[in-house]
């Protein structure tokens, strides 16, 4: 990507009157080993602001990008590299720059995920993706932080009936939850529904020893501690007390319909089809519906399918329903939790492929002598 001549913005864009650009870019200087790019910041402070305390992000730049030499001087920053480097390095800092504008903190952990999106060559602008805020509580903003979860934040806007399908980790139930609170404070819903299949005690829990909300609450604890992230811990009780929010078990949803409510499954690999269109059926006016769920992590007895396995399958087409994918990229849990994903896919892919083969062979052995006998008998 070649950037503007001196005075237009590194996005292509000309300030308007009165603005300040807080990057500009110089032609770049190429050789066939090397490429040179210049960029220009509106002043040094912002410059400071940009490559972080003690120079942090600058730091972490050329961690990520040993081949790069990078020089900070005054208001400049110079980038010397291969030719397939430089101009990376260029835009990172573009959107580094786009981020500190907004307001958004430059950190390490932001700093990462703008350069994964970078080499993942997203069709989404990375800092478009991190400065997208949904809720701010308690001194901390919600926001996603990868392409696909901004995809997936930007369905829910979007859309009456969305699914968030992906392995744990990916931020489906927390987005969703975020979008719910931010709906019920805009005033767009009048409650929150949240409810989970409890699919360890069959939905049959008199076994369970204590009352009812004793057996039920250790199903829907995940969904109570979301709730403590987003909202003041004392209004809770009292928004729960007024029906304003409801978290329930997915047996309790049974011959309801849901009016102007947002409502969220989650767990939803553990409904049967039957309780999915059970659950999906509850849709009332003025309410929204997110599903969400691992399909890699079924819980139901061997046997039963899982009605969000199908459900893709059977409403595929319908306006105003949407799917959306999540994957181990999308993990912002510790980083070792994207690495147990995936060696949980692989793992799972190679017994899928041994089963087969089994299969393969059990079928073989059963039709040589049947095909053996064939031959004698004619």
């Amino acid at each position: 990507m070649c950037p503007g001549p001196p005075g237009q913005t590194g996005r292509g864009r000309r300030p308007r009157q009165g603005e300040r650009p807080p990057v500009t870019a110089e032609f770049p200087h190429t050789t066939p080993a090397s490429r040179t790019e210049v960029l220009r910041f509106g002043s040094s402070e912002e410059m400071v602001k940009i490559l972080g305390p003690h120079d942090e992000a600058l730091r972490f730049v050329e961690e990520q990008f040993p081949s790069v030499e990078i020089h900070a001087r005054g208001n400049e920053l110079t980038i010397v590299g291969p030719p397939a480097e430089a101009p990376n390095l260029r835009r990172l800092f573009e959107e580094i720059a786009a981020m500190a504008e907004a307001g958004t903190p430059v950190t390490p952990a932001s700093l990462a995920q703008l350069v994964s999106m970078l080499r993942a060559q997203t069709v989404a602008s990375p800092s478009d993706v991190l400065t997208h805020n949904i809720l701010s509580s308690r001194g901390r903003t919600i926001r996603p932080k990868t392409a696909n979860q901004k995809d997936y934040v930007d369905a829910i806007d979007a859309n009456t009936v969305i699914f968030g399908i992906g392995p744990a980790g990916t931020g489906k139930t927390y987005l969703a939850m975020a979008k719910a609170v931010q709906a019920l404070q805009h005033k767009e819903v009048s409650r929150i529904i949240l409810t989970r299949p409890a699919v360890e005690a069959g939905e049959r829990l008199g076994f369970l020893p204590g009352t009812l909300s004793d057996k039920i609450d250790p199903y829907l604890r995940p969904l109570y501690d979301a709730l403590h992230d987003m909202l003041d811990p004392e209004s809770i009780p009292r928004l729960m007390a007024a029906g304003t929010i409801e978290v329930a078990p997915l047996a309790y949803m049974r011959g309801r319909t849901l009016n102007d409510a947002f409502i969220i499954l989650d767990e939803a690999q553990n409904t049967t089809p039957e309780q999915m269109k059970m659950f999906l059926t509850r849709l009332g006016f003025g309410s929204k519906m997110v599903v969400t769920g691992d399909v890699t992590q079924v819980d139901l007895p061997s046997g039963t399918s899982s009605g969000l396995r199908i459900v893709q399958e059977i409403l595929d087409g319908i306006e105003d329903v949407s799917f959306s994918v999540l994957d181990a990229s999308d993990v912002v849990r510790h980083r070792l939790v994207s690495d147990i994903v995936d060696a949980y896919g692989r793992w799972d892919t190679q017994q899928r492929a041994q089963q087969e083969r089994r299969r393969a062979r059990a079928a073989a052995r059963q039709g040589g002598p049947a095909a053996a006998g064939g031959v004698a008998g004619g």
